[in-house]
C-alpha cells in the first residue's frame, strides 16, 4: 500500500472517532428562568453573570446559559421548566416563590438555585435554612421585622398615620404570609388595617375603588403585581395614598418608597451558589443565605405629586433618592 493511501484511510479511520469526541464535549449548562421580562431584569441579570465570571464562570466559553423569560407568568416558568429538563441543563436559576415551585414541579433532580425567595420553609421550597434537603436552594428574602420597617417609614411620611391599606394577591402562598407579618407589626404600633384581596389583574382597580378610610397602602411582593406595578402605583396616586415596597423596582415606576434586599447583591449570591453546583456540591447541602445588604429608594417625584413632605432625616438615610 502507499504512504499516501495509508495516511488517507488512517485518517478516514479516525474521523468517526474525532467527530463523536466533538460531539460529546459539552459546557456546563445553566438554565436561566427569569420572572419578568429581560429589560426587566437586566441589572440582576448583569449582576449574576458578571459574578460568575469572577468565579471563572465565561458565558460561551466555560459555561452556557439558555435564557427563558416568565414575564410574570406561572405556566410560563413551567413551560420554560420542562424545556429546562429536555435539555438536560445542570442546574435552574430563577426567582420569586411563584416561579421556584413551578420549576419545583417540574423536576425533583435537577439542582435549583433561587436568587431570591419569601419565606422558602413557610412555603414549602426547603426543609429549613441551613439543610434545605432537595434540590433546591438559594437566598430567602425575609428578615426580621421588615414588616414593621415598612410601617414605620409610612407613618414618618404621613404622621398620625391611623388606617393602612394591604394589597395581596391571595392566590400567592408567599404573599399571605407577607401580608400576616404586616398585620401583625400594624397591631403593635396601634394601627388599623384593611385588606384589599385581590386574585387576577381585573381585581385591582375593584381594589381602590372601595378605598374606604385608608391613609397608606402597603403592597405584598409576588409577580401579579409586579407586572402591574405602574397600574397599581397610579390608582394610588389616584388615591392620594402614598406607598411603600419590598423592592426599588416598584418606585422607578413611580411608587413612592421601597426598602428591602438588593436584589443584584443577591444575583451575585445566586452566581456563588451556582459555582459551588458546578463543582460538585449537592444543593440539599447548602444553606439558604439570608440577606445582609438592604436598601431605601425614595421617589421624590411621586412624593411631590401627593402633597408630601419627605422629612430630612428620612432623605438622609436613603441610599438613593429619585428626583
Amino acid at each position: 500500500m502507499r504512504r499516501r493511501e495509508f495516511i488517507t484511510l488512517m485518517g478516514a479511520a479516525a474521523c468517526p472517532f474525532a467527530a463523536r469526541a466533538q460531539q460529546t464535549t459539552k459546557l456546563p449548562t445553566i438554565g436561566f428562568l427569569g420572572s419578568q421580562t429581560k429589560s426587566d431584569q437586566k441589572q440582576w441579570t448583569a449582576a449574576f453573570v458578571q459574578r460568575l465570571r469572577e468565579l471563572g464562570w465565561v458565558e460561551g466559553r466555560t459555561v452556557a446559559i439558555e435564557y427563558r423569560w416568565a414575564e410574570s407568568n406561572p405556566k410560563r416558568a413551567e413551560e420554560a421548566s420542562v424545556e429546562f429538563v429536555r435539555l438536560k441543563v445542570d442546574v435552574i436559576v430563577t426567582n420569586g416563590t411563584t416561579m421556584v415551585m413551578a420549576a419545583k414541579r417540574t423536576t425533583s433532580v435537577v439542582p435549583i438555585v433561587f436568587a431570591a425567595a419569601g419565606d422558602p420553609v413557610g412555603t414549602g421550597l426547603v426543609a429549613s435554612l441551613r439543610r434545605p434537603g432537595g434540590n433546591v436552594t438559594g437566598n430567602s428574602l425575609q428578615a426580621s421585622d421588615l414588616a414593621g420597617k415598612h410601617i414605620e417609614l409610612l407613618r414618618e411620611i404621613r404622621p398620625g398615620l391611623q388606617r393602612l391599606a394591604i394589597l395581596v394577591n391571595v392566590e400567592s402562598a408567599n404573599a399571605v404570609i407577607q401580608m400576616r407579618e404586616a398585620q401583625a407589626a400594624a397591631a403593635t404600633l396601634g394601627i388599623g388595617v384593611d385588606v384589599w384581596e385581590i386574585h387576577r389583574q381585573d381585581d385591582i382597580k375593584p381594589a381602590f375603588a372601595a378605598a374606604g378610610n385608608a391613609q397608606a397602602l402597603f403592597v405584598m411582593n409576588e409577580p401579579l403585581v409586579i407586572g402591574e406595578r405602574a397600574s397599581i402605583n397610579a390608582l394610588a396616586l389616584n388615591a392620594s395614598l402614598p406607598t411603600v415596597y419590598a423592592f426599588r423596582e416598584f418606585v422607578d415606576a413611580g411608587g413612592l418608597m421601597s426598602y428591602g434586599p438588593a436584589f443584584p447583591d443577591m444575583f451575585r449570591r445566586a452566581a456563588e451558589h451556582v459555582d459551588q453546583i458546578l463543582r460538585g456540591a449537592k444543593p440539599a447541602d447548602l444553606p439558604v443565605q439570608q440577606p445582609t445588604k438592604f436598601e431605601l429608594i425614595i421617589n421624590l417625584k411621586t412624593a411631590h405629586a401627593l402633597g408630601l413632605t419627605v422629612p430630612s432625616a428620612l432623605l438622609a438615610r436613603a441610599d438613593e433618592v429619585i428626583e
